[in-house]
């Protein structure tokens, strides 16, 4: 008799690393499977690739017994690894953070091939540079015009922004000059007033 699939669960995990402890133990406590038995068998299945992310579903039994299937790298981390990078930009596409080559382009969309709904390299290729885009990861020669283009637009808006800031520290530098001298002279008037009161 076959047996039931009771969950399957999806993790990313750093290849030849993985512990009973959080975030593991955590997601696979509660369906009962062993987790020195699963992280034995993950690190093993993963040595090679010392130092990646790796996806893994692992798909859980009736009888708390499992199977699991390594995915490939995601895309944002294997880019950020040719790149070079800790992290991508916040700006997205309007702050560029490193550029890839095409080379490194392609090697990366034919590691990921498996996993992406492409047909082809190429399609594939498009898929990853959409990605890097996204991340402030530009391409040389695939898109340098439309890169240039957007940093002229970026550096022209922080032009604008540092003119906006600069004449609203101007209006507040008055504002609060006036309220300084509003409030010296009733003080002023009133010192007099009593004065002469006195008198």
């Amino acid at each position: 008799m076959a047996k039931e699939v009771v969950r399957k669960i999806k993790l990313q995990i750093e290849a030849g690393k993985a512990t009973p402890a959080p975030p593991v133990g955590t997601a696979l406590g509660p369906a009962g499977i062993n987790l020195g038995e699963f992280c034995t068998k993950f690190n093993e299945a993963t040595r090679d690739k010392m130092g990646d992310i790796v996806p893994c579903e692992i798909t859980v039994y009736d009888d708390r017994s499992f199977d699991f299937v390594l995915k490939t790298a995601p895309a944002a981390f294997l880019l950020k690894k040719v790149a070079k990078v800790n992290k991508g930009s916040k700006k997205g596409a309007n702050e560029i953070v490193a550029t890839i080559s095409q080379k490194e382009l392609r090697e990366i969309a034919e590691t990921k091939m498996p996993d992406l709904n492409a047909y082809d390299v190429d399609a594939a290729m498009k898929q990853i540079a959409g990605t890097a885009r996204n991340m402030g990861i530009a391409v040389a020669g695939l898109n340098d015009a439309e890169l240039a283009e957007q940093a002229a637009e970026a550096k022209a808006e922080e032009i604008e922004q540092a003119k906006r800031d600069a004449e609203l520290a101007e209006l507040e530098a008055e504002a609060k000059e006036m309220a300084e001298a509003n409030v010296d002279v009733p003080v002023h008037g009133e010192d007099e007033e009593t004065t002469e009161e006195e008198n």
